[in-house]
C-alpha cells in the first residue's frame, strides 16, 4: 500500500507549509552563551543559548540558569511566556502560590538532577537553591523568542505591573 503524501505521528504532511530547506543549524558552544539576559536578582544568573541574537531563532528562547548556593530570586512572572526547565545538578526548589483550595498560600516544587518543571504565563515564582555548598544549574526554553522576566515585590502580588527586566 503505498502511503506517500499521508500524515502519520512522526513524519506529519503539513498542507500549504513552506517546506523549502532552511539555513543549516547553529551551533552555540558553552563558551557563547549571553549573560546580558534579564535577571532576577538574588545569586541567580540567566544565560542565553538560543536566541534570535545568538541563534535566529523566531519563536523559542533557551537558556542556562545557575544558582549560587544558600540564594533565591526575587519573585517574578514570565509574561506570557511557557516556560520548562530541566534540573542538571543541584537541588532546586521552586515556590509559588497556589490559590486552587480558595485561599492563597505559599507552595513548594523540591527539583534534583533530571527533573523537570512547567511555569505556567503568569505565574509568580521564585527560584531558591537551599544547599549552602552546592551551586544548582538548570536549563530553560521558553515558548517566546526572549526572556521576558516581571519582578514583583512579592509571590503574593496579584498584579502584574512589576518591573519588566
Amino acid at each position: 500500500m503505498d502511503n506517500a503524501g499521508e500524515a502519520d505521528g512522526f513524519h506529519p504532511d503539513l498542507p500549504g507549509a513552506d517546506m523549502r530547506a532552511r539555513p543549516g543549524l547553529r551551533h552555540v558552544r558553552a563558551g557563547e552563551l549571553d549573560s546580558g539576559t534579564a535577571q532576577s536578582g538574588g545569586g541567580m544568573r540567566r544565560f542565553a543559548a538560543i536566541s534570535g541574537e545568538l541563534a535566529g531563532s523566531r519563536r523559542i528562547w533557551m537558556g542556562e540558569t545557575r544558582v549560587a548556593p544558600g540564594t533565591a530570586s526575587s519573585a517574578h512572572h514570565h509574561g506570557e511566556s511557557e516556560t520548562a526547565i530541566y534540573v542538571v545538578s543541584g537541588h532546586p526548589e521552586f515556590a509559588y502560590v497556589d490559590d486552587s483550595e480558595g485561599e492563597p498560600h505559599e507552595k513548594r516544587a523540591k527539583a534534583g538532577p533530571g527533573d523537570y518543571i512547567y511555569v505556567p504565563p503568569y505565574v509568580a515564582h521564585r527560584e531558591e537553591n537551599p544547599d549552602p555548598d552546592e551551586e544548582a544549574v538548570v536549563v530553560i526554553a521558553r515558548s517566546t523568542q526572549e526572556p521576558v522576566v516581571v519582578n514583583l515585590p512579592s509571590l503574593f502580588h496579584d498584579d502584574d505591573s512589576g518591573s519588566v527586566t
